[in-house]
């Protein structure tokens, strides 16, 4: 798929998408420079904040793609080291519709905006109403426009930082693809202590690299999405347990419903999820690279292959498991962290998103054939909040 000719893509109405895919590995390597330019300012910005604070609120937030940002990085950031920081993920969707549940008005705040245009209109009141709500609050806006209304309402604010993502970043088409992996890799890059820059540096040179090998390898992919099957499933553990609904969500909006989906954890999944499954079901797993919590993955696995209930069971891995089902592995040796395989990891998942829209003839630039579902979200009506 991404050796077709432009004019072939063109026509089948993905060449936007499978260039923003495919070009990812590339843009995390111009992420780790935006953020090694920005570092000082960014860590200036916080210490400010936390100074003498016995805790500092920060409230990762986003609708849809962009609050998964925000889920996955919270499991990633939980137990880590960072002064009196304590990381909460809550989506714009919820905060606009239920502030009183969310903002304590005598607790520093720091909310972290993720978006993509930064012209939804949940994310500018979540912003409004943190202003209206919290005595003491800032804010940290990770967005990939430039001339969105996020950024241009923070850029100038003495309690905001904006920190813009690469121009590429900012997909053009449907579905959040390098937006969503750029904004989760800052906010990796900024918020965990743990890591040195050099480790930093490396992590992320060798994502690039696996992410580039993913691309190479979309003909074993492809062999996958081949099969007969209508429903996808996707399953983790910790911090690919919010990535499922990311995955499940890039075959939802490319197939524009065509292609039913289901994500869950892979220890929840047999607490009436697996109902799910049927001979026409397509099944990943995204394994943990932790010796323990593997083993639950490589135990679902092999109870849906042995149930003989799903027309595949594929694990998604870092390295070999010589199990009897199905893998796609990134053949790599070296040790990483589960969080930084979210990225190779996800981009397997969007290129089956892809190959899934063309399989049932919809073109994944624009998915919604009734223009009911869009690229920035329209309709919603923003209520006053006293």
């Amino acid at each position: 798929m991404f050796n077709l000719e432009k004019k072939v893509l063109e026509d089948l109405g993905a060449v936007i998408t499978v260039e923003e895919v495919a070009q990812q590995p590339d843009l995390w390597l111009e992420t780790l420079k935006i953020y090694e330019e920005n570092k000082e300012k960014i860590e200036t910005f916080i210490d400010r904040i936390s100074e003498g604070k016995e805790k500092v609120r920060v409230i990762f937030t986003g609708a849809g793609t962009s609050a998964y940002v925000g889920d996955i990085a919270v499991k990633h950031l939980l137990l880590k080291k960072n002064r009196n920081l304590v990381f909460e993920s809550i989506p714009t969707t919820d905060i606009v519709s239920n502030p009183y549940l969310f903002f304590n008005k005598e607790e520093t705040t720091v909310l972290v905006s993720f978006a993509r245009s930064g012209n939804s209109p949940e994310s500018i009141k979540a912003v409004d109403l943190a202003n209206q709500l919290v005595d003491d609050i800032y804010h940290l806006a990770i967005t990939c426009a430039k001339e969105g209304k996020l950024s241009q309402d923070l850029k100038d604010k003495d309690n905001a930082f904006v920190l813009l993502m690469p121009d590429k970043s900012n997909d053009k088409g449907f579905a959040m693809t390098g937006s969503f992996t750029c904004m989760l890799l800052s906010s990796i890059l900024i918020f965990d202590k743990d890591i040195n820059e050099e480790e930093k540096k490396n992590n992320v040179e060798l994502i690039a690299k696996l992410g580039k090998n993913v691309v190479e390898r979309d003909e074993e992919i492809q062999q996958f999405v081949d099969l007969d099957f209508n429903r996808v499933v996707y399953l983790g553990s910790g911090v690919f347990a919010p990535l499922t609904r990311e995955a499940q969500l890039k075959i939802l909006e490319l197939t524009a419903g065509e292609i039913v989906t289901c994500f869950d954890s892979s220890m929840g999944f047999r607490h009436g999820p697996k109902s799910f499954v049927n001979e026409k079901t397509l099944v990943f797993d995204f394994v943990s690279t932790n010796e323990y919590t593997r083993k639950y993955d490589v135990d679902i696995l092999n109870e849906i292959y042995e149930n003989d209930i799903a027309v595949e069971t594929v694990a998604i891995t870092k390295d070999n498991l010589n199990e009897n089902f199905k893998e796609f592995s990134l053949n790599e040796a070296a040790n990483i962290e589960d969080i930084f395989l979210v990225f190779p990891y996800i981009m397997v998942a969007q290129t089956v998103a892809i190959m899934a829209s063309l399989k049932v003839n919809n073109k994944p630039d624009t998915p919604s054939a009734t223009g009911t579902v869009n690229r920035v979200v329209k309709g919603v009506i923003i209520h006053s909040y006293e």
